[in-house]
């Protein structure tokens, strides 16, 4: 069964300001795995390509002509020199090139997203903005409003923040930093909810995910 559940984030650096969200979440522990499991499985393997590829003798280039006549040459007979049996030969059931592809429903999806948002709850802090008056990027900038937040930047914790939209002077500011990853809230997804230890969002972004929810 599902329910709705109110989430009431403090937001940072402002006591009094509380930002509301309501998020239809599952109750019961296992079914929460479950569909968790369920929706984290379809992204790794949707991720998956097999780029191995052999050619089998129809691929390979040449063989159309007979090397030699059928009878008579004490030789053993050959049609081809595209056989599998010849140097330079087809592949006998050699690996093909493939894409794996998986499918889940959009509600399940949602509602695993949204479990994992809502169980991620105490590891999760509301800012108000991020290197709002930077001109130009500045890793040396990003890493000191992260601190300033109070928190710790420890190449063994995983942060993940959640912006409104794309901007690419926070992208460039964050890139050389491993343990950051920054996406779009509307790009919340199982793997990066799943590795993150702490969730920064900003407050423009916690109103845009209202929507998604």
């Amino acid at each position: 069964m599902s329910s709705i559940k109110n989430l009431e984030y403090k937001i940072a650096n402002n006591k009094k300001a509380i930002e509301k969200i309501k998020i239809k979440i599952l109750d019961d522990n296992k079914t929460q795995m479950h569909i968790i499991h369920k929706a984290l499985k379809q992204q790794l393997k949707n991720g998956r390509i097999r780029n191995a590829n052999t050619k089998t003798r129809s691929e390979i280039r040449g063989g159309g002509k007979k090397p030699w006549k059928q009878k008579g040459t004490g030789r053993a007979r050959a049609g081809s020199n595209r056989s599998p049996l010849w140097r330079g030969g087809g592949v006998i059931f050699g690996p093909k090139k493939k894409i794996y592809k998986s499918k889940i429903n959009k509600k399940e999806k949602r509602l695993a997203i949204n479990t994992l948002i809502a169980n991620k709850f105490g590891q999760t802090i509301i800012i108000n903005t991020l290197l709002a008056n930077i001109t130009k990027p500045s890793t040396q900038q990003a890493i000191k409003e992260i601190q300033q937040i109070g928190i710790k930047i420890d190449k063994r914790k995983k942060i993940l923040i959640a912006i409104e939209q794309q901007n690419h002077n926070i992208y460039l500011s964050f890139r050389n930093l491993k343990n950051i990853e920054i996406i779009e809230v509307n790009s919340f997804n199982i793997l990066s909810l799943l590795k993150a230890d702490t969730i920064l969002i900003t407050h423009a972004a916690i109103r845009k995910l209202n929507y998604f929810i």
